[in-house]
């Protein structure tokens, strides 16, 4: 493969022009970009249809990849949505004149230059160079072979609108699916100032160990929902069963369900009716295996099943005596991103709140709202799962980074 530093020296050369752009300009610029997407969904669907083609028909992470007309729609939307947010950039933090007659100001301005490794989601194509575009930062993107089509027409299509509006279309730049470019990549730091990983555990933790560029995680999502003793088992099916089954393959949703062990035997009774519908393989503790013991799709636990992130309809069932067995089992195995508890005692629910470390936190609600549009944010890069800058939906607001600007009179020390 090519080396990509001509690629990125151009990137990096054209982040001057962002920032002459007015905050009108970046609202129409991702208009139309937004209207561009609607105009070529039919070619969209073509160039995916293309990648899935390649693909086992029967890997449940191929819904990752897989575009529609109503998913080219929502992205369509989302894009408009990001467009109407605030502008990031040149927000006075704080000014104040020091007690030499120094003026100080502390503002907010752009990263520079974010790159982005990310695994088949095509949408996060366009997800990440809109919020980009719109806090004045440049993007460099590394998607996966696995979504290679639909990627480049993805960012042929940004390209035009970017020429179209007098922007030098360098801002956004797509590089080769090839695994080199990663490593590449993960040593230009000179031209890249940020690196977000997204995707796997084991492509986050790759990038984390290499990376000499600074790195912010959007980690995978081993989630957990805790039915606690005085849980209404109704609502708790509803949440469990939306959190497991609406959308397998994403990062929220539910990995393992933990089960108060005074009502075990009455909610997985329930549970494994509607699990059934999906044939959802269930890896059972010994407890809940025996509680269980007719389900069709029941497998004994192994300890490593337990802070397995699934993506597929699969999840570990364990039963616990009460809520410190429950926070201590989430604190061994979470992955800080999304847990949930469904009770009715409220004291209960600002306890585990209080006590679980993670970037979100839910009571009596499904972890798959997880999601920085869901939150108002328009888009996300990733969820964070640090607890550096960004912790959470990772979007438009955290694309920026301070400046000091102190103006004086001839001062000197």
């Amino acid at each position: 493969m090519k080396s990509i530093l001509p690629l990125l020296k151009k990137t990096h050369a054209a982040t001057a022009g962002l920032q002459d752009l007015s905050n009108k300009a970046l609202q129409e610029l991702l208009q139309a970009i937004s209207r561009a997407l609607m105009a070529n969904t039919d070619a969209l669907l073509k160039a995916n249809a293309k990648d899935l083609a390649r693909q086992d028909p029967d890997n449940p992470k191929n819904d990752r990849l897989l575009l529609n007309a109503q998913r080219i729609t929502n992205i369509a939307s989302s894009i408009k949505k990001v467009a109407k947010l605030p502008d990031p950039g040149g927000q006075l933090l704080q000014k104040r004149t020091l007690p030499n007659g120094l003026e100080l100001e502390k503002i907010t301005v752009p990263i520079g230059v974010v790159g982005a490794i990310y695994e088949s989601r095509p949408n996060v194509t366009f997800d990440i160079a809109a919020l980009c575009l719109r806090s004045r930062n440049a993007c460099v993107l590394k998607g996966s072979a696995d979504a290679a089509n639909t990627n480049q027409l993805a960012v042929k299509i940004i390209k035009s609108v970017l020429k179209e509006q007098g922007i030098n279309p360098d801002v956004v730049c797509l590089l080769p699916s090839d695994r080199e470019a990663v490593d590449e990549m993960m040593q230009a730091t000179r031209y890249i100032d940020v690196l977000i990983p997204r995707g796997s555990d084991s492509l986050i933790k790759y990038v984390r160990t290499h990376s000499l560029v600074p790195v912010i995680e959007t980690g995978a999502g081993v989630c957990h929902i805790y039915v606690e003793s005085e849980a209404n088992l109704e609502k708790a099916l509803a949440i469990v069963v939306n959190a497991k089954v609406s959308r397998p393959s994403v990062c929220n949703a539910v990995d393992t369900i933990l089960v108060d062990n005074s009502i075990a035997g009455r909610f997985l009774k329930s549970l494994q009716k509607e699990f059934e519908k999906e044939k959802v393989e269930i890896f059972a503790d010994a407890t809940a295996h025996r509680l269980l013991k007719y389900y069709p799709f029941l497998k004994k636990a192994k300890p490593q099943d337990f802070g397995r992130e699934f993506l597929s309809l699969k999840c570990a069932v364990k039963v616990v005596a009460n809520i410190a067995e429950a926070l201590q089992h989430i604190s061994k195995y979470s992955t800080k991103h999304s847990e949930s508890i469904v009770s009715e005692n409220k004291k209960t629910c600002e306890a585990f709140i209080g006590k679980v470390d993670a970037a979100v936190v839910y009571s009596n609600a499904s972890t798959r709202f997880t999601d920085g549009e869901v939150f108002g944010l328009g888009a996300e890069i990733g969820i964070s799962t640090q607890k550096l800058h960004a912790r959470g939906p990772f979007a438009l607001e955290k694309l920026v980074t301070e400046k000091w600007i102190l103006r004086g009179s001839g001062h000197i020390r």
